[in-house]
């Protein structure tokens, strides 16, 4: 029952909601007694000979005037309770979702996306249950089953009533082992079903890939081992799960039959009549649900004290980027300066970055290039504040990126990333992402820019075009100057674009890069980039080697420089020319 003390925030937050939900349940328990009442009222007078129609047409109404009440009554317990389960699974998905965009990358590496989509569907729909049937069965089986079996003793024979409870502690000792068994494999069953989850997003995500290499045979033998494992603890679930209502039902059996025997008895030595007789056995058949609901009580509280451990779990990862108190809304204009002596991921072996020490001008643009795997996008995606420096700063008009809020800092910055992600929507949303306000002419101007406004037009749809998830209908290139067009339309002072030109050709990005600079006067530009002729007319240009910068300068210094980027802007040149000569 610890679950319910969990929820306690939920429950005093809408307490008038459940309150009366639970008002009304018990009321309608209350009436629940009338109509036994009555039958046996009638069956004595039948068996005295003083049954009138009169009596008999009395009786019906007051069943059917008891029925008419518990119907209405019922429907409003089912709308405050059930609808007080469907508002904790919204706040709950709302806090998870709010919880993952506040997450920092290095949560995201940890954990699997389809388990994050396993507890906000599965886990969640387990704990509203346990807020709406939970509930009802809690004080379905606690007043119903006491105004019951208190009527039973008091109005008509507590003798009786005594021997036909004999066999009801029984099943709080089996029901009480039945459900430590069902948390156990129901948490089984969970994580099962989140390792299957994860499974299908990647191999959809993925798919191209399985084709390429033809793994389809290996993928769909891997599916069916992971779904027969989710089918074997389901279904150890499910074998708990079958032992309840035949128990239950096994044991108010007995009951019955020890009410019927026992009772027959008491009306042959006149210690009861015929009609108290009925009324205790209709009591009994009462008490049926209370203990049936006894042990679905405990299968849902079983079912969502495990699910909501689990969400607790998760929401209890601290992020590990937040804004520091008293953070200020607003970057200041002004340069940017790196001074990150040293910066390492989590659980990395080696240094992502050592002695990066650099200014970039207010209005300059940065070039910066290298080895894969050197630091140019660790280097932006810490003026990001994706990650944290802990060994040094990031400043921009002099002050620290850490000394404002996350929301002004990146509102700040345009990024264009490197996977240049694309949603399942318009070519136009797409754009407009970040300014969703933004009209079409806008949109066509960054576009433009981006020199992907043609290829636009040559779609059916033009603009409202569906790209499809992650832009699968668009070719790479298009993809990446979607992405900048996307960036470009925050109009932000700084923008960073990560690797965004390797899909287009050089004439398109040549064009893209005068754009770049015609629109973008005093307006501060970091271009990193594997193909050189993107940052030859940067201010300065630095070269990253292991996290380190072993050449800085102009492009005509560098060349001077004889060093390891003179000698790959010529050998990015030669193949230049070449594939220009296969084409010609």
């Amino acid at each position: 029952m610890r679950v319910f003390l969990d929820l306690m925030w939920f429950f005093k937050k809408h307490r008038t909601r459940y309150i009366t939900g639970v008002g009304l349940l018990m009321l309608v328990s209350i009436i629940g007694l009338v109509p036994p009442r009555v039958v046996g009222i009638l069956v004595n007078q039948f068996g005295s000979h003083t049954l009138t129609r009169a009596h008999l047409w009395q009786g019906i109404l007051a069943i059917a005037a008891t029925a008419l009440a518990t119907y209405v009554l019922r429907y409003w317990w089912r709308m405050y309770l059930y609808g007080g389960s469907i508002q904790l699974a919204t706040d709950l998905r709302a806090t998870l979702y709010e919880h993952f965009t506040n997450m920092s990358p290095q949560f995201y590496h940890q954990k699997r996306i389809g388990d994050l989509m396993a507890h906000a569907t599965n886990d969640i729909q387990a704990v509203q249950e346990t807020a709406g049937d939970g509930i009802l069965t809690l004080v379905d089986s606690i007043t119903t089953g006491g105004v019951v079996i208190a009527t039973m003793a008091i109005v008509i024979n507590w003798k009786l009533t005594m021997l036909a409870l004999l066999p009801l502690p029984v099943i709080a000792l089996t029901v009480s082992r039945y459900g430590k068994l069902l948390h156990d494999r129901f948490f089984k069953a969970q994580a099962a079903f989140s390792d299957i989850n994860d499974r299908v997003q990647e191999h959809i995500t993925g798919v191209r890939v399985v084709r390429a290499f033809g793994q389809e045979a290996w993928e769909r033998e891997n599916f069916v081992a992971l779904s027969q494992d989710v089918v074997d603890k389901n279904v150890a679930v499910a074998r708990i799960d079958a032992l309840f209502d035949p128990t239950v039902s096994a044991i108010v059996g007995v009951s019955y039959f020890l009410s019927i025997a026992i009772g027959a008895v008491f009306v042959v030595h006149h210690q009861l009549n015929i009609g108290q007789l009925t009324t205790f056995t209709m009591y009994i058949g009462q008490l049926v649900w209370p203990m049936m609901a006894l042990g679905f009580l405990f299968n849902t509280v079983e079912r969502g004290r495990a699910s909501y451990g689990r969400i607790q779990a998760l929401l209890a990862v601290k992020a590990d980027v937040y804004d520091r108190a008293g953070a200020l809304e607003r970057v200041p204009s002004g340069d940017v300066v790196f001074a990150v002596h040293r910066f390492q991921y989590p659980d990395a072996a080696a240094s992502a970055l050592e002695a990066v020490h650099l200014t970039i001008r207010q209005g300059q643009t940065l070039g910066i290039v290298g080895r894969t795997g050197c630091g140019k996008s660790t280097l932006l995606r810490l003026l990001l504040r994706e990650f944290d420096v802990t060994d040094g700063d990031i400043w921009i008009g002099g002050t620290s990126i850490y000394d404002v809020t996350l929301h002004a800092l990146r509102g700040a910055i345009a990024y264009a990333p490197q996977d240049d992600f694309l949603f399942s929507a318009s070519i136009a949303d797409n754009i407009a992402f970040a300014k969703p306000g933004a009209t079409r002419e806008e949109i066509e101007r960054v576009a433009k820019i981006a020199c992907v406004h043609d290829d636009i037009l040559r779609f059916a749809k033009g603009y409202d075009t569906v790209v499809g998830e992650r832009g699968v209908t668009l070719s790479g290139g298009q993809k990446q100057r979607i992405s900048i067009a996307r960036a470009l339309l925050l109009d932000a002072e700084i923008l960073l674009l990560d690797d965004t030109l390797s899909a287009v050709d050089a004439r398109t990005e040549t064009h893209i890069l005068d754009e770049l600079r015609r629109n973008r006067v005093h307006r501060t530009t970091l271009i990193a980039t594997h193909r050189l002729s993107a940052v030859e007319h940067a201010d300065q240009i630095i070269v990253l080697d292991e996290g380190r910068v072993v050449e800085q300068g102009t492009h005509a210094q560098l060349l001077t420089a004889d060093g390891w980027y003179a000698d790959m802007y010529r050998r990015q040149q030669l193949e230049a020319l070449v594939e220009r000569g296969v084409s010609g």
